[in-house]
């Protein structure tokens, strides 16, 4: 099986979200979370100052553009090239070029795998984010997302919360 890699995709300006939204859609319907593994818009936030005032924003870092993590095969190349309002991929002539390492640095996608010394049953303290000193026992863990999920009580009652690997300690 081939690796999946990181490839450009031109859109329609203004189209990025909705061209995401229809790759996740038919990714869903067609079973290929195998093959297609992820559609990103890459974004960032900047300060817009509107009326004397500053905002933090999100902005699109690359308007007109979607990577796609993905195994190039003719499906896969097919489902993304066909997907409305994708132009085409970014390469030389019809062949697609997936991104370099150097190329991927800087937009910050590519994270090192967490390796975590717990398991689902543990009981873990959440050490950062809006959570932070929350204690929960692990009731799911998705290796891929790099996250877990585990029962906080709020408001008297057993909820699951989605809670990245980084942000948790084994107790």
């Amino acid at each position: 099986m081939s690796e999946a890699n990181w490839y450009v995709v031109h859109t329609y300006s203004g189209y990025e979200n909705k061209v995401k939204a229809n790759i996740d859609k038919t990714i869903e319907n067609r079973h290929l979370e195998d093959e297609i593994l992820e559609v990103r818009v890459p974004m960032q936030e900047v300060v817009e100052v509107k009326n004397g005032t500053n905002k933090k924003v999100q902005k699109k870092m690359f308007p007109g553009y979607v990577l796609i993590n993905m195994i190039m095969n003719d499906d896969t190349w097919y489902v993304v090239r066909n997907t409305r309002g994708v132009t085409g991929f970014v390469g030389p002539g019809s062949k697609p070029v997936p991104l370099t390492e150097e190329e991927m640095r800087p937009l910050g996608i590519r994270e090192e795998k967490i390796v975590v010394d717990f398991a689902e049953g543990d009981t873990v303290i959440i050490t950062g984010g809006v959570w932070k000193d929350t204690i929960g026992v692990v009731q799911a863990m998705n290796e891929g997302k790099q996250s877990l999920t585990i029962n906080v009580n709020l408001f008297g009652r057993e909820t699951p919360v989605e809670i990245g690997f980084a942000e948790v300690q084994k107790m």
